[in-house]
């Protein structure tokens, strides 16, 4: 299967966010009460490898690859409303933008939500793996 350049995209996306991960939990080690910078690092580390996972699997048929890559792409979205709205709290002092954390958890939830759908319904031309009886 050939791998275009939105599914490229999301997978440097998705390195990207592991990188920030690391870099925003050293950066919460050293900084008292950063709690919310911790709780974007875990967030971040948590779903990269879920983004990479979603983009494997929908190329390789186990997930409908549609709904696998709308999937990372929410997450994609979430993880930058949601992270970036408490990285910049922590350091700015004030929000990215009015709801961004809550808009970004509901498309992080969205994107769990289609991923469980596309594992869910077997992509076109796939017919279910048969136990023979």
């Amino acid at each position: 299967m050939r791998v275009s350049g939105l599914d490229r995209a999301l997978m440097a996306l998705a390195c990207l966010a592991g990188l920030l991960g690391v870099a925003l939990s050293a950066a919460a080690a050293h900084i008292p009460g950063a709690d919310s910078l911790k709780t974007a690092a875990q967030f971040l580390l948590f779903h990269a490898p879920a983004i990479l996972a979603l983009l494997g699997l929908g190329a390789v048929g186990l997930a409908r690859h549609g709904l696998a890559r709308a999937a990372a792409g929410l997450l994609v979205l979430g993880l930058i409303l949601f992270c970036g709205d408490l990285s910049v709290r922590t350091w700015l002092q004030h929000p990215l933008f009015p709801m961004a954390a809550p808009i970004g958890g509901f498309a992080l939830m969205g994107g769990w939500l289609v991923g469980a759908i596309g594992a869910l319904i077997p992509g076109p031309g796939r017919r279910e793996d048969r136990t023979p009886t």
